[in-house]
């Protein structure tokens, strides 16, 4: 984030934002008290009515639990990165607070297996390898995989050059280039173990146990647009999904 975007910043999220930071670096561990309403806001000079908003936000992300009477505490492994996940919006807003480093930049390459998933009338795609890093540590490793068509949007862009380090994701640079939006992500989550290439990238020991998710996005005519495959490292990283029932 810039100073002119820090300046700009409501107060209640430079808080929420430093906290997150705090208990990303320790300072308040798994089932620890966090300091109260009147002592963070006397400690920041902001209101109680900012505390509370900002309190509202880590909650609302998993990071911390409110007990009635008591206090705030930090959720157990709270000190992994945590997104919690409901739509393509969140999956996008992944550039808030991670940033993108290009391991291997985007490239022509035949790949029968991600042409397939792909749905794709040709063995070509087009592959660009990165990983995304949050407060300065690494937690994954994505691999993704577009149709020709689509990459030549972007294969000159700054961002999808060798080592670029930006605040993007792949499906954002790509959503005001392409005619029909994003509007449905396929998901599958398994376990695999680090290849050498994942383990290089994320700092692991090769074979070490990763998180790996593959996603399918396709756009309103049903079109695939891209495929990624991922792989997180457990200890860095935790995955919320929340499941709701349906109107009847």
């Amino acid at each position: 984030m810039s100073g002119k975007e820090r300046e700009t910043e409501p107060a209640y999220q430079r808080l929420s934002r430093e906290l997150r930071q705090q208990i990303s670096a320790g300072t308040y561990r798994d089932g620890i008290q966090l300091p109260t309403e009147s002592e963070l806001a006397q400690h920041h000079g902001v209101s109680r009515q900012t505390v509370r908003r900002a309190f509202h936000d880590l909650v609302a992300e998993g990071i911390v639990y409110r007990v009635p009477g008591r206090g705030t505490f930090v959720t157990e492994n709270s000190g992994r990165y945590l997104r919690h996940l409901g739509s393509i919006e969140d999956l996008m807003n992944l550039s808030r607070d991670t940033t993108m480093e290009v391991v291997t930049p985007l490239q022509r390459r035949v790949d029968i297996e991600a042409a397939s998933r792909l749905r794709l009338d040709t063995d070509v795609v087009y592959t660009v390898v990165f990983r995304r890093i949050h407060e300065g540590v690494p937690f994954v490793q994505t691999t993704a995989h577009l149709p020709e068509a689509i990459a030549r949007q972007i294969i000159d862009l700054p961002a999808m050059a060798a080592g670029a380090v930006s605040a993007n994701t792949v499906i954002g640079l790509l959503e005001p280039l392409i005619d029909s939006p994003i509007v449905e992500a396929a998901q599958s989550i398994t376990v695999s173990p680090a290849t050498a290439d994942v383990a290089r990238d994320v700092g692991c020991e090769i074979g070490h146990a990763m998180l790996r998710v593959d996603r399918l996005y396709s756009n309103a005519q049903g079109v695939a647009n891209e495929l990624s495959v991922s792989y997180f490292l457990p200890e860095q990283y935790t995955y919320r999904v929340t499941l709701r029932r349906g109107a009847h």
